[in-house]
C-alpha cells in the first residue's frame, strides 16, 4: 500500500506519523511534497532512502513512543545531505512529521481533502485492454505518481488487490469511458481485438483535449487503421496525432515485460512535461464506412 491508501485505512485509535518533504535546496533523493507514513512496526512508500530515511524514521517512532495530546504541532527537521549522513547528494532539505492520530476530526477532513486534491492533479491514464502487456503496465505503473482507468469487458483479468490509484471498468461499452474521460487525460489502446482496437481509435480521436494517444501494433497496423480512419473522417493531421507503434526507440523486444517497460518510460517521458492540451481535437465527421 502506498502512503495514502494506507492513511485512510487507519482508526482513530492507530499512531503513525506522515512525514512530508517541505523543501528542497540542491540535489536531493526525492522533490518537495513526498510523502510517507511512518508506524511502530511498518512504513509506507518512501522519502529517498539511505541514512535520511533511516533518520526520518527514527525521530518518528521515539514521537509515537511520547505521550502526546489533541492537536500536537507538527515538527520540523533540517537535514543536510553531505559526510553527517554519509550521503553524497550535497543537498539539503526540510522534513515536516505530523502525529496523524493527534489530528481532530476537521483536520482528518481537510488533510483528505487536500490529498484528493493532489492526486486529482496526477496524469490519467486510460489504459484499454487487460491482457499480458496490459497486465505488466499496470505492474510498472502501480509505483509511479500517475492515476489509471483500466478498461477491459473481462473482469476476471483485473487482479483484485489493486492500489488506491487504479480503478478498473469492466465494461462491454468501452466508447463511453472515452466519452466522459478528464480533459488532458492520455489514452493507450491494447486490447484483444483489432476491430475493437480500431473503434477506440475513432472515438479517441474524435474526443477533444486528449493530451495523448498510443497504440499497439506494428507500422503494418498503424498503415492499416489510417486507411479505415480516413474512410471515417479522421483528417491525416489527426491521425499523425496517434502514437503507432508506442514505445521508446531502442527497446525492441517484444515480451510483454519488455514492452510494458518501453511503453513505461515512453509516458514518463511524456509525463516530466505539461501537457499539450488539445493535442487532438474534434474532426469534421464525414459518412461512416464500415470494416
Amino acid at each position: 500500500m502506498n502512503w495514502l491508501e494506507s492513511l485512510r485505512r487507519l482508526t482513530p485509535a492507530d499512531k503513525a506519523v506522515l512525514i512530508t518533504v517541505t523543501t528542497v535546496r540542491g540535489s536531493t533523493p526525492r522533490g518537495a511534497g513526498t510523502r510517507m507514513l511512518v508506524t511502530a512496526n511498518n512504513q509506507y512508500d518512501t522519502i529517498g532512502g539511505g541514512h535520511l530515511e533511516w533518520k526520518a524514521i527514527a525521530s518518528a517512532r521515539l514521537w509515537l513512543a511520547e505521550a502526546t495530546t489533541v492537536n500536537e504541532e507538527p515538527r520540523h527537521i533540517d537535514l543536510s545531505l553531505g559526510p553527517s549522513l554519509g550521503q553524497c547528494c550535497g543537498g539539503a532539505l526540510s522534513l515536516c512529521l505530523e502525529r496523524v492520530d493527534c489530528w481532530s476530526y476537521a483536520d482528518w477532513q481537510n488533510k483528505l481533502l487536500t490529498f484528493q486534491q493532489e492526486q486529482a492533479n496526477l496524469p490519467h491514464l486510460y489504459l484499454f485492454g487487460a491482457g499480458h502487456v496490459g497486465a505488466a503496465l499496470v505492474n510498472i505503473l502501480q509505483q509511479v505518481p500517475c492515476r489509471i482507468t483500466w478498461v477491459d469487458e473481462r473482469d476476471h483479468l483485473f487482479p483484485t488487490d489493486l492500489p488506491a490509484n487504479i480503478s478498473t471498468e469492466a465494461t462491454d461499452t468501452p466508447e463511453a469511458v472515452i466519452a466522459n474521460a478528464d480533459k488532458g487525460a492520455y489514452f493507450l489502446v491494447m486490447t484483444h481485438h483489432h476491430g475493437l482496437d480500431l473503434i477506440l481509435s475513432e472515438h479517441i480521436l474524435r474526443q477533444p483535449d486528449v493530451a495523448w494517444f498510443g497504440l499497439i501494433g506494428s507500422k503494418t497496423k498503424r498503415a492499416r487503421f489510417e486507411n479505415r480512419l480516413q474512410e471515417r473522417g479522421i483528417s491525416q493531421a489527426h491521425l499523425e496525432s496517434m502514437v503507432c507503434p508506442i514505445g521508446i526507440h531502442g527497446i525492441n523486444g517484444k515480451e510483454p515485460g519488455v514492452i510494458a517497460v518501453a511503453v513505461a518510460a515512453q509516458l514518463l517521458q511524456l509525463w516530466a512535461k505539461p501537457p499539450t492540451l488539445s493535442a487532438i481535437s474534434t474532426p469534421t465527421i464525414k459518412s461512416e464506412v464500415k470494416l
